[in-house]
């Protein structure tokens, strides 16, 4: 989209500045992409100024690649006089006349550098020269000679004859149409902001993530190596069977051993030229890029070669006789004359073909029966695109291996089955043929066409030469392609065209038999095209594992990112030879090309997989300035991908993708992270924003409940987590699964404190990966605790993602006259959970609880069930045992019965339930006797309200607090002996009387208001108040019963009472979960939500 810019200088300012418009111009002047490199140093300050900065640059700026720092410091002066509005923000942001600067004098750097992607403060761009290639020979000319190759020249003329026309179209339509589509999406993706030089491998990592980049990357560097082998190998071939027959070093001793021969003939000759090649490409690219057009050259002109051909057969066809005998095709190479008996003088001799078939050259002799029957005859092998042969070519013709070259419509007369003993002059198939096998060889054929891509570096402008050169490439290649089916069909016969390696012609190529003016050039053009093909595989391959490697996402590839001093890379240049050498070592072209199919169509399936999800997500960036896609047609492409990688080969096809899901799985798990804003990023935005909208309405069904945790950490004043141990705890409940939120809370403001947030926010976040916990941290700046741990329970998690469950550590320093609010945080944030209807777990000496290395070898989980929460007490035992801590631990569930209760009957409804809800674990009734109260509880329950009194009323000093809190101490130790005493001789209560009259009230109450130590003693001859006895009372008796039987257990799960209505008795209720739990080792407080989350239907 074309914009208009207009810089317009601004106008000088009374109080000072001389020469604004100099500025104006210069801005102009980078604004219209001045040439001007970094060592270029922008104009000082005008004369006259001082040279000084201006107020707003105090501190340093950002080492921006943009920026070039001595340009900045001596603009200074410039900004501080027009631009003193955004003093503060010139610190950190550049301005636009530096920044368009550096925009227009961008260059593209080497393939695959990490410099790109983060730049190193020591790094600078190296200055290069402004690229210059065009369209037509950046683009056009490099996928002209990729994509035309190998395939055309000895192997299209088999397919069309084995296939037929008909099928052979459909073969190439199917190809082209696949590679058309995935240029179409290629399109899109390089022309969506400024590619680097990687190619492929660069669009689809920095479209699909590093996971999908380095898998698809690999399997196209592998491609590229196989192609290189095929390349190779198809070079031995013409030179072997075409050019020098006698040049083979391993003689076959039989017509059986010729296939074998040939096969280690071209291992032998295969890795001499891969040495060769791989020398050449070490000593120096330059060479292999200047050879390049005079390979290319001799692709056009064996192409034109044999266009001339086809019209010189339609009125002069070539004089190639063809042998049958019947109607088999008889190679030519054992004789010269195709028939029985030779005529001359008026006598009548046996030919040379008589000898091949007959087992003396007497008329007598004993001949092959079917040579005896048959007739031989000779047809003309190019009979010319007049001759009406295309029909007799329309239809396919696959054969088995070692079948007959025979033609249709020539009568021959059957014979029974003979055995096809070695040494009679047929032409035979070597391999089977079927459509789906001639795909795959055939596809190799039309790869190629990220030829400009990977030039994108080199290009004057990348995004309007790629789409346009690369389409174009591929419309003229499918063209060639498509005439030379139907050229092939229309001039030459159906025999010569499934001669693989023109035997019937005396081993000559065929398609060279069809060119003009001589066959030599298309053998020679072949040759070198073929040669020119793998040096540019063997150039490119390396640089593409470098590429891979020095973005160092697979950490064992990346001693393949070092080279030479210049770059070159030496390591990956020896693997890549290694890889093709095993290639070399299967030896059959026909064997190569499938494998290379695989790992090029798997590379194109993802290129258009990157375009459309892209597409689909309708990112902002996404803004292609090649607008000819659609979502569908990449959808399309990436389908067809798909079909022909099955089509060609479903084995080869399994085996390419499981290498790939290897690769992608080892990158998830050992690889690098990386942020390069990918497509799959986004994608997993998109599908988390459909599944959090679907799950927005209404509470989950009872099945799918799980517990969904906020874990409330405390921090200490370094911002480090004081109870690690919390989050192990969470690790072993939650298995990776469900939500987990970990929470903290800062006090003070925001402003203040987000240095200090974001610090403990990654002290949280290291913590969370040394604790394997899966979840996501969220901390929050408050006034007071108090309010950010509310803010946290009522807003942690978004939509449906909402935890249902609260962990938090039990404040252990409750007591402690320096922390007198942290009872009142606690308490307030089990009466915030209560109103939000969540759960509430609570780790008592969260300290002891096992880290995730810990086994426990055996022991007990000890559940403690007195009043009914919804049945999470019975989930959580279940959820830990799931985790190899804990999963030796036998569960026991104890439950309390009353004195009306029938305790036998609770334990057999109690196996009963949890043998519905599959849940193993041994039962225990435990029955409390109702009996009286006891001397400790009711002395316990004085010294509780007599502190609670005390901190209440008196507004005392520190010091003042901790002398009556030692005086206090004094008197509990005496409590606590007269108790033992008492509790020697059994006796009946003293009954206590705990009812408080009028006056005593009214004295009290004056008694509180007389200042000085008199007032606060007269606190002891309070009376306990009777609601406060009974719980003591209770946790005294529950407590005693927990550790008779459950002392020893590694865990103690048990019902968690609730908070006092009335918020006086607040610190009375942490003493009352204080006695309870008095004496164990590990508790885990449970109070439930107010919903039942378990059940016993399916």
């Amino acid at each position: 989209m074309p914009t208009n810019f207009t810089v317009v200088p601004v106008e000088a300012r009374a109080d000072g500045g001389q020469d604004e418009a100099a500025e104006a111009a210069e801005a102009t002047e980078g604004t219209e992409g001045t040439e001007e490199t970094e060592g270029t140093e922008a104009p000082g300050p005008p004369e006259g100024e001082p040279d000084c900065q201006s107020p707003g640059d105090g501190n340093p700026r950002e080492n921006s690649p943009f920026i070039n720092h001595t340009e900045v410091e001596q603009e200074n002066f410039f900004e501080g006089k027009n631009m003193a509005l955004f003093e503060e923000e010139m610190d950190s942001n550049p301005m636009v006349s530096s920044l368009l600067n550096k925009l227009a004098n961008y260059t593209n750097l080497s393939q695959g550098v990490v410099e790109h992607e983060e730049h190193e403060e020591d790094s600078k761009r190296r200055e290069v020269k402004s690229p210059r290639m065009g369209t037509f020979i950046g683009v056009y000319l490099p996928c002209l000679q990729n994509i035309l190759g190998v395939i055309l020249f000895l192997r299209l003329t088999w397919i069309v004859g084995a296939a037929g026309v008909l099928e052979s179209f459909l073969i190439v339509s199917m190809c082209c149409t696949c590679t058309m589509l995935t240029a179409i999406s290629m399109s899109a993706i390089a022309t969506n902001g400024v590619v680097p030089a990687g190619g492929s491998y660069y669009m689809i990592s920095r479209s699909l993530g590093p996971e999908f980049g380095g898998a698809v990357g690999l399997c196209f560097y592998l491609g590229t190596t196989f192609a290189g082998a095929m390349y190779i190998l198809g070079t031995i071939e013409i030179f072997l069977t075409y050019i020098s027959p006698s040049a083979a070093i391993i003689q076959a001793e039989t017509a059986e051993g010729e296939a074998a021969a040939m096969l280690h003939n071209m291992r032998v000759y295969g890795t001499c030229t891969l040495v060769l090649m791989a020398m050449v490409v070490f000593v120096g690219v330059k060479y292999v890029n200047k050879l390049a057009l005079v390979f290319l050259a001799c692709v056009v002109l064996s192409i034109l070669a044999i266009y001339a051909g086809v019209v010189k057969t339609a009125f002069d066809p070539p004089d190639i006789p063809v042998c049958l005998l019947g109607n088999r095709t008889l190679s030519r190479r054992g004789f010269d004359v195709c028939a029985k008996f030779h005529t001359a003088n008026n006598s009548t001799t046996p030919t040379a073909l008589w000898g091949l078939f007959c087992n003396s050259s007497m008329p007598s002799a004993t001949c092959d029966e079917y040579f005896a029957q048959n007739n031989v005859t000779e047809i003309q092998g190019i009979p010319g695109v007049a001759s009406g042969v295309l029909l007799d070519n329309l239809w396919s013709a696959y054969a088995d291996k070692g079948a007959f070259v025979e033609r249709k419509g020539t009568p021959s007369v059957p014979v029974p089955e003979e055995s096809r003993a070695g040494g009679l002059p047929y032409v035979l198939t070597d391999i089977m043929t079927y459509f789906t096998m001639l795909v795959g060889i055939y596809f190799p054929s039309v790869t190629g066409i990220m030829a400009g891509s990977n030039r994108s570096g080199d290009l004057r402008d990348a995004q309007k030469s790629i789409p346009t050169g690369t389409i174009l490439a591929i419309v003229t290649t499918s063209f060639i392609y498509l005439s030379c089916i139907v050229l092939f069909g229309a001039c030459i016969e159906g025999v010569i065209l499934r001669d693989k390696f023109g035997e019937a012609l005396q081993g000559k190529l065929v398609i060279g038999m069809l060119a003009w003016p001589s066959p030599w050039v298309i053998v020679i053009g072949s040759f070198f095209s073929t040669c020119g093909a793998g040096l540019q595989s063997l150039t490119g391959a390396p640089r593409l594992l470098q590429a891979i490697a020095r973005d160092g996402i697979i950490p064992f590839l990346q001693v393949f990112g070092h080279g030479k001093a210049n770059g070159e890379p030496t390591w990956a240049l020896l693997l890549t030879a290694l890889i093709c050498e095993t290639g070399i070592l299967i030896a059959s072209l026909d064997s190569v090309a499938p494998i290379l199919s695989m790992f090029f169509l798997m590379c194109y399936m993802f290129v258009n997989l990157a375009c459309a999800v892209q597409t689909l997500l309708r990112t902002p960036n996404w803004r292609p300035r090649f607008r000819y896609y659609h979502w569908a047609l990449s959808f399309l492409g990436m389908s067809l991908c798909l079909a022909l990688m099955f089509v060609c080969s479903w084995y080869y096809a399994l085996v390419a993708m499981l290498i790939a899901g290897c690769i992608y799985k080892y990158i998830e798990y050992r690889g690098a992270e990386k942020e390069w804003g990918d497509g799959i990023r986004g994608l997993s935005l998109n599908a988390a924003r459909y599944a959090l909208l679907r799950v927005e309405h209404g509470p989950p069904h009872t099945k799918n409940w799980r517990p969904q945790v906020l874990v409330m950490l405390n921090l200490d004043e370094e911002q480090r987590v004081k109870h690690p141990r919390l989050l192990s705890l969470t690790t072993q409940l939650k298995a990776g699964k469900g939500l987990t939120i970990v929470g903290a809370v800062l006090e003070g403001t925001y402003l203040d404190k987000h240095v200090e947030a974001q610090r403990a926010e990654e002290n949280i976040r290291s913590l969370m990966g040394v604790e394997k916990t899966k979840g996501f941290c969220q901390l929050v700046v408050s006034s007071n605790l108090r309010d950010g741990m509310s803010h946290l329970i009522q807003s942690a998690g978004l939509g449906g993602m909402k935890h249902n469950t609260v962990l938090m550590a039990w404040p252990e320093s409750w007591k402690q006259e320096d922390n007198t609010f942290s009872w009142k945080n606690f308490v307030e944030t089990v009466r915030d959970t209560t109103a939000a209807q969540q759960a509430l777990l609570v780790a008592k000496n969260v300290d002891l609880f096992p880290q995730n290395q810990e086994r426990f070898g055996d022991g007990d989980i000890d559940v403690w069930w007195v009043v009914h929460d919804g049945g999470l007490l019975m989930l959580l035992p279940f959820l830990l045992r799931q985790h190899k801590v804990w999963r030796k631990c036998r569960m026991r569930i104890f439950t309390v019965a009353q004195v009306d209760d029938n305790s036998i009957q609770m334990k057999k409804d109690l196996q009963v339930f949890l043998y519905h809800l599959r849940i193993s674990a041994e039962v225990e009734v435990v029955e409390m006797v109702e009996n009286d109260i006891s001397a400790f509880t009711y002395e316990k329950t004085l010294m509780m309200e007599q502190r609670s009194q005390m901190l209440k009323q008196m507004q005392l000093s520190k010091t003042e607090r901790e002398r009556e809190a030692q005086l206090i101490h004094d008197r509990n130790t005496a409590s606590h002996s007269v108790v033992a005493t008492r509790t020697q001789a059994p006796s009946t209560p003293d009954k206590v009387q705990m009812t408080w009259t009028k006056e005593k009230l009214i004295a009290e109450k004056y008694k509180n208001k007389e200042p000085g130590v008199s007032g606060f003693k007269d606190l002891f001859s309070l009376k306990p108040n009777q609601s406060n006895v009974r719980r003591m009372h209770t946790a005294v008796k529950l407590n005693g019963v927990v550790l008779s039987r459950s002392r020893g257990a590694q865990l103690v799960l048990l019902n968690m009472p609730g908070p006092p209505r009335n918020r006086q008795g607040d610190e009375n209720y942490m003493e009352f979960l204080e006695v309870l739990t008095e004496g164990l080792n590990r508790v885990l407080l449970v109070r439930g939500s107010g919903r039942e989350v378990v059940t016993i239907y399916s």
